[in-house]
This record gives C-alpha cells, structure tokens and sequence, in this order.
C-alpha cells in the first residue's frame, strides 16, 4: 500500500488547487502525423504515408507544467517561445489545461517544435524546428529575472532542461539561490553530463543513461552507477537524487541510503514524457508536504500510467485516484467521505471509465442479508458507494430505540467490506439529494420494490442510467435480530 495513502488522496482530491509549482526551462511544441502506409514511393525508396489524423501536444518544460495541472496544481510556466503559429498552438493547449504563462519571455527565435510521421504506430520521420544559436542575451536577461520574480510566489521549482538554450548556469544559479533563500524544494531534470549546473538544488531526477554519463560508470553496472551517485550527492550539495530505471522503477538516492520502488507491471506503448511526469509528480508531492519516499512511490505509478499512451500525454489525477482506491487497497477510514469528497472521488472514477453503483440503507446490525445485497450491487459496476442513514434519520424512520449501533461505528464497518468502495453518511428520510449530487450509473434496491418506487429513479433513468432491484434473503432482518435478542430464552416468537 502506498505511504500516506490517506494525505495523498486529500491532496488528488483538492488539496493540490491550493499549491502552486514553477517550470523553468525549454518549452516546446510536439506534433504528431499519423496515417497508413500500404505502399513505397516510386519517386525513392521510402513509404508514402496516407494522412489519417493529426493532433499537437504541449512538450519539453510544457508537458511538465501540464502534468502538474492534470493533478491539480497551480501550474506557471516560464521559458522561450516565439512568434509563430507554434506559439499560438501551444499556448491555446496550455490555456485550456489552465497552465498560466505569466513567466514565458517572447524570443526573437523560432518556438521549438517537433513534428512525428508516424505509420502504422512506427515513427517514421521526425522534423525539428528549432535555432542553433542561442537566445540573445537581453532575452536571457529578462527571463532571469522573470523567473527570480516569481520564485518567491509559488511552494516549488522544477528545472526542465532539454539542452536548448533557456537553462543557462547563470539562470540555473539565481533560480536555485532564490528558491533556497524562499525554503522551498527545486528539482532538475538534467541534459548534461556535468550537474555542477544544478548545485544547492533538493533534488536532480536523472535517468540511468544521464547518471551513467555523470558518473563515468557504464550503464550495465546499476549498482555501482548509485553508488557513485552518492559522491555527486555530497559534490554539489544536493539532499538525494531520484533516478528513474526504465522497467527497473525508480530509485532514491541519499548520502548514506538507497531507497528502490519497482515499476508496476503495464503494458508499455511510449515512453515519450514519463521524465516529465515523474518529476511534476515529486514537485507537486513534496510541495505537498509528503514524505519522498511516498513522492517517489506515486510518481512510479504516475509514469507506469503514462506510458501506456502513446504519445506525450500528461498524468491526469482521476487516473491515479482510480488505482489507488481499488477495495483490496484502501483502509476502512479512507472509504468514509463527506459529501464534498464523494463528488470528487466518483467524478475522478468515472473519468477513468468506472461504472458507479449506489445503494442505500441504514444497516443497523450487519446481516447476511446486507452483504448478499452489497454482492449483488457490485455485479451492475465496478465502484460501490454506499449512503448510509445517520442516526438522526434513522430515528425518524424507526423509532428512538433506534438505532442500536451508532452512525460512526455503521460507517465504520460498512467500509471494511471488499464489495464497498465509498460510505456517505445523510441526514435526510431518504437519499435522493445524495442521488442528484452523484449521479449514479446504476441505483440498486433490495427487497419488495418496483423500479417506480425506488428513491431518484427518476433522475438516474434521465441520466441515462438504469435501475436494478435485487431479492432479499428472506428470515433475516435488523428487527427479527433485536426480537431474538429481547425474547425470553433469546429466541423470536417466530422461531
């Protein structure tokens, strides 16, 4: 199970809005051309591509600050771009995830993009659009202290370097001295073998290859490569580094530790803009507050999510939501939401493609008859939220010698059984204001009841949604317990 299981879903599910993380570095356009190839060229040697669908998505330092919108985050983006229309492609996909561009500097040069031919999921060509010299030094100037600026405003810094002349070593410098004098963590993603660039930084975030180069220790020898590692650690005064390894995981290392978390097993289809994910997940995380070993954990799932896309796709939070809260592995306390999480947490599972199920009750005095209901109501869906009458509702409706077992213990074991995924407490005689801010997929009745009498039927089937009502286990029931339990000699007078 993850490492502050219950912090971070607080964090998935809204505490990330109030955090707010600066990228610094390369921004770049990607592109993609995709179509079918079913014939050569007669003119040359090559396959002629027949166009099928075209699409761009923000890159570079870019698609680090959409990952960190997609959890959530207060996402500024600072670095180059041009005049062009790249530019107004870019900016319109940053506009509508929410990034704001306050920090990036007009350039006299052309905005970088990469254009990918790709046939039949093969990439074929990829064409670059990018200046060879180096941004002039008024435009440096000026994103220097665009960047300084805004430091002292945000809870986190990533340096995203892509080698194309924005991340220059006196940028790198004042941004890491600022957020250092601000307390605040900086990350840096490396593309050079010499991290001196980086020095006083939290963390840089290298892949094997890239640590492998700073190290001089060859590629093959994994263990050797970290420990070596630890001597940059101490070298440029960094707190750790954070290596991702490919199909090995992730891997966190101090002066004196080592810290591994394994991939997750997914089928892998690109891994274009895992980097980028990993290390918008450990800003975001340790601006936050978390722990980085539980940082570390979630950034791993982040990228095993991420490259089972094609293309550069950035993580998006319902994604995460959805694998961290599957009943085998949230504890009973992390299933109990108020109403305000419970829209937050069934919006993020129907964004991943879940199909919610809900029904309610008081569940005064767990039965078989409960559970085989619950088991029936998983068979219409693959998410269970269960509302649940508080004490002052059941009151009304049973009496005041109800009910037996309080509103926090019901909740309480409600949400320890596998079939429950959420428990939702409401005042009301009935659950249909529960029903209308849900929206169920699929409403679920035990017992006597035609799909007309059923509570909210009327909103689920007008939302497309449909009703199922399942048989009660006859002889057994909450009151039929509390008979047996006050009859003399303890039996019901039915018995």
């Amino acid at each position: 199970m993850l490492p502050e299981l219950h912090s971070v879903l607080n964090l998935l599910e809204g505490g990330f809005s109030q955090i707010k993380v600066l990228v610094i570095g390369d921004i770049m356009l990607d592109r993609y051309i995709h179509g079918d190839v079913d014939r050569i060229s007669p003119e040359a040697p090559v396959p002629v591509i027949r166009h099928a669908q075209r699409y761009e998505r923000a890159g570079g330092a870019a698609n680090v600050a959409m990952n960190l919108a997609g959890l959530g985050c207060h996402a500024i983006l600072s670095g180059f771009w041009g005049s062009d229309m790249e530019q107004s492609e870019l900016a319109a996909i940053l506009d509508r995830a929410g990034v704001d561009t306050v920090g990036v500097v007009s350039s006299s040069l052309p905005t970088i993009s990469k254009t990918r031919i790709v046939g039949r999921n093969q990439q074929l060509l990829r064409l670059d659009i990018e200046s060879r010299e180096a941004p002039p030094e008024i435009e440096l100037r000026r994103l220097i202290d665009r960047a300084t600026e805004l430091v002292s405003k945000v809870h986190a810094v990533v340096l995203s370097d892509y080698a194309k002349g924005a991340l220059t070593t006196q940028l790198c410098a004042a941004v890491i001295n600022a957020a250092r004098i601000a307390k605040i963590p900086i990350l840096a993603d490396p593309k050079t073998p010499d991290f001196s660039k980086y020095t006083g930084a939290t963390t840089v975030c290298p892949n094997l290859g890239e640590l492998s180069l700073a190290t001089g220790v060859s590629g093959h020898q994994t263990d050797a490569i970290l420990d070596a590692a630890q001597e940059l650690i101490a070298e440029h005064d960094f707190q750790f580094l954070t290596v991702t390894m490919s199909e090995k995981g992730i891997a966190l290392v101090r002066r004196d530790s080592k810290y591994h978390s394994p991939a997750r097993a997914r089928e892998v289809f690109d891994v274009s803009g895992a980097g980028d994910t990993v290390i918008a997940t450990l800003a975001a995380c340790l601006a936050g507050g978390l722990q980085i070993e539980t940082a570390v954990e979630l950034a791993n799932l982040a990228a095993g999510i991420v490259v089972g896309k094609v293309g550069t796709v950035p993580i998006a939070r319902h994604e995460l939501v959805a694998a961290l809260t599957p009943s085998s592995g949230v504890t009973a306390g992390e299933k109990i939401l108020d109403l305000d999480h419970a829209k937050i947490r069934v919006a993020e599972w129907r964004a991943s493609g879940e199909t919610i199920v809900f029904t309610n009750g008081c569940f005064d005095l767990l039965h078989v008859g409960h559970i085989t209901l619950l088991e029936d109501c998983r068979r219409f869906g693959s998410k269970l939220v269960l509302g649940l009458n508080a004490d002052d509702s059941i009151c009304r409706l049973k009496g005041p010698s109800r009910p037996i077992v309080g509103e926090r213990e019901r909740a309480r074991v409600m949400a320890a059984l596998a079939a429950v995924d959420a428990v939702v407490l409401f005042e009301e005689d009935t659950p249909l204001e529960l029903i209308r801010a849900l929206k169920p997929n699929v409403l679920v009745k035990g017992g006597d009841y035609t799909v007309e009498t059923v509570v909210g039927h009327e909103d689920v089937i007008a939302a497309g949604g449909r009703v199922e009502i399942v048989p009660t286990v006859e002889g057994f029931s909450t009151s039929n317990i509390v008979k047996k339990l006050t009859a003399p000699n303890g039996t019901s007078e039915e018995n």
